[in-house]
Order: C-alpha cells, then structure tokens, then sequence
C-alpha cells in the first residue's frame, strides 16, 4: 500500500467515524426525549376528589356514572345506584397510572392500535372525567392492548401463541402525537352499564311461610312452621297428599343470598310478562314480608318485582316468668334488635322502584308447582301381574302335579 492509498483509507475512516458519531447522537436524543416521560405519571396532579361524571364510551355502547345527591349512579339504569367501590378503585388506579414506554405516532398509525374514536370495528375506549356542571377534568383513549408472549407453553391453547395481556396503549387529550404505553391493561373498563350496578340485594332471613300463587291455580301452595328449624306443612292438604321433606328443603332458606343480572329499565310489564305473574310471599320470623312478582324466564333469567314491608312491634311483650332483674337486659337487647331491623327495611325498601332480572337458579327453587313438592306416587301392579314381577310379564298359574292326574 502507497502513501497516497493510505491517506485515502485514514480519511475514508475518519468520514465515517464521524457520520457514525453523528447518527448515534441523534438516535441518543431521540431515545432520551422518548425516555423522558417513562415512569412518570400518566395523569399527574389527577383531581379524583372533584370527579363527578365518568363517562365510558366504545362504538355503540356506552355507560354514564354520574355523582347526585352524594351517590354514584348509572344514568342508562334510570340512575340505579352503582358500585361505588369498583368507582373508587378505578379512580384511585387512574391517577396513580404510570408510563412504561413513551413514544411518537402518526395519523396513520393510530387505527392499528385503535386509538381513533368513533363506531368502527376497532374503536378507542374512550374516557371522559368531569367535575361538577359537567366541568371537562380529563380525557383520554385507550386503546389495543399490549401483549407480552409468555415463554412456557400455555394450557389455555392460543394463549401461549398469542401471549398475554400486560398493558395498554393510551392517548391522552392534548398530547396530539404522543402514544403511552401504560403497565395495566384495564381489563375491567367497560362500557356495559350492567357491570358497574350496585348488585347488593335484599336478603330474606328466618322464613316462616311461603306461598306461591300461579296463573294456573292448581299449582299454587303455601309452606309454614311454627319454628326456625320446624318442619314444613302444606295447607289445604288434601287426603292424597304428602309432602317430600328432600324436595322441601330448598325452602327453608330462600333468597338468604339473592342477587341479580341486570335492570331493566325499556321494557313494559306485558313485555315481561309482569301483567300475569306468579307471586311469591314471604313472611319472617322478624315480621317482615317479602312480595315478589316474577314474569316469563328469557334467556335463563327471570323479571322480578320486589316489595318489602315490616310489622315491627314498638314495645316488648314480657315473658310470663321473667325476673325484673333481667327486664333491662332484655328491653336493650329488644330495642338494639329493632334498630337493625329499621335499618335493613329502610335499605330494602328502596328495591321495590326497578324491574330486575335474575339468574334462573336463584328463583327456580321457589317456583316448583304442587305436584313437584309431594311424594312420587308408585304406580300399582295391574291384577293380572305379581307383585314384583317384570313389566310386561303376565302371572302364570301352576302347571298340575302329574302325580295327581293318574
């Protein structure tokens, strides 16, 4: 190699060198600028306190929690009490929110992470925070999640292919060409009115009698007993009858723990069959009656109407032997009972103003006609037949002895 040669590599060298340098600082100051936002708050300085209207919205659907009087409330509900705790929750988690990659999009990128509003088939989430007098707070769009593959085969068939959901990407409102990618996908953000009601119901405590009336008359019954664990009788029974203590069972302690779907708020009463239902009664130990008037079962639920009432007594009757040292034990016992009986009418009460729709197996039980509350009737052999012998085999009399025929 001459002198000239190597010249012109150490210059070839230098050149590039310095293009690299270049290069690798402008990636540098991308990277950084990129970087900047990453384990920083996705909505800082968040007012979740002053939060009185969330409003969730995805294509067609769409649901509005909005704070009155105190209360959170579902307005697609007819304003249905709502549960303030997955409110709380989401609030709290919405401004504690972090950044876990940062970065610049354009235009035509957004639809391949559905972050662009509207009705299509990958619509944004969108997300709305509003103060009191529908003050804008804050909004934002979220959109496809971001998928982490797993490095061990799933059980869960695609789930091993397609990985798992462990973020979101999120656009908030005024970062025009900033993409976030935030570390929780929330799953649990939807726009279904139905998943963000207040699913506490009333509860029917110490039965003492049930009775069920039907449109078809035949099928109605009513159910008593004197005590708590006292055993079940059937009025108006007739010589035929017998009740199944295996089948009565599930009436001992109806609705202890009821809950339901859905409100209904767009049907009428015909609609649901509510102008002819059957009406369950039942009456407590406590004095409280519970009427309940079911329509026709669609799609394994069934439209209830609830209403609750209570004969509470204002005073306590003595017993016959009892001491008068222990009458102020037992008039504070009564009236802190009597408190809590007050309270649980004043919460139930309330119910009696939404049509519900509740899960096929938790009304089932009660709607059992007569006949399928008795004993099964076993069917006599017919005159012709042994007692035992085979259906369909007919009793053969002896053959004679051919001894006595000689």
């Amino acid at each position: 190699m001459n002198r000239n040669q190597f010249s012109l590599l150490l210059f070839l060298v230098v050149v590039l060198g310095i293009a690299g340098l270049i290069v690798y600082n402008k990636q540098n100051d991308v990277s950084k600028s990129g970087d900047a936002a990453i384990g920083k708050k996705l909505l800082p300085n968040l007012p979740i306190n002053d939060v009185a209207h969330i409003g969730l919205k995805q294509g067609t659907n769409q649901v509005d929690l909005i704070k009155k009087d105190g209360t959170w409330r579902v307005r697609e509900r007819n304003d249905y009490p709502a549960n303030y705790s997955q409110i709380s929750e989401f609030l709290i988690k919405a401004g504690d929110l972090k950044v876990v990659q940062s970065e610049r999009i354009g235009p035509s990128q957004l639809p391949r992470l559905e972050l662009i509003p509207g009705q299509g088939t990958n619509a944004a989430l969108e997300v709305s925070l509003k103060g009191e007098k529908e003050k804008s707070i804050q909004s934002l769009l979220l959109g496809k999640k971001h998928m982490q593959k797993s490095k061990t085969p799933s059980p869960y068939g695609d789930m091993g292919e397609n990985g798992y959901p462990d973020g979101r990407y999120v656009k908030v409102e005024g970062n025009s060409d900033t993409v976030a990618v935030i570390s929780d996908a929330l799953s649990n953000i939807e726009p279904k009115p139905e998943q963000w009601l207040n699913k506490d119901f009333f509860k029917v405590e110490k039965v003492r009698s049930v009775a069920v009336v039907f449109p078809e008359p035949t099928n109605s019954w009513k159910l008593s007993r004197e005590t708590e664990t006292g055993d079940w009788k059937l009025a108006e029974a007739k010589p035929t009858e017998q009740l199944d203590s295996s089948k009565t069972s599930s009436v001992s302690n109806p609705l202890s723990s009821p809950s339901f779907t859905d409100v209904d708020t767009a049907s009428k009463p015909e609609q649901l069959g509510l102008d002819k239902p059957t009406v369950v009664t039942l009456d407590t130990f406590d004095n409280f009656t519970y009427t309940l008037k079911v329509g026709q079962k669609t799609n394994d639920n069934y439209p209830l109407l609830v209403a609750v009432a209570a004969q509470l007594p204002k005073e306590r009757t003595a017993g016959k032997d009892e001491k008068p040292e222990d009458k102020d034990k037992l008039d504070k016992q009564f009236k802190e009972q009597q408190k809590k009986l007050e309270e649980k009418l004043a919460q139930e009460q309330p119910f009696q103003n939404w049509t519900y729709l509740v899960s096929s197996w938790t009304l089932d039980p009660l709607l059992k006609n007569r006949a399928q509350l008795m004993v099964e009737k076993k069917e006599e052999p017919k005159k012709d037949e042994k007692p035992g012998a085979n259906a369909g085999e007919s009793a053969k009399a002896p053959e004679p002895d051919s001894s006595e025929s000689k």
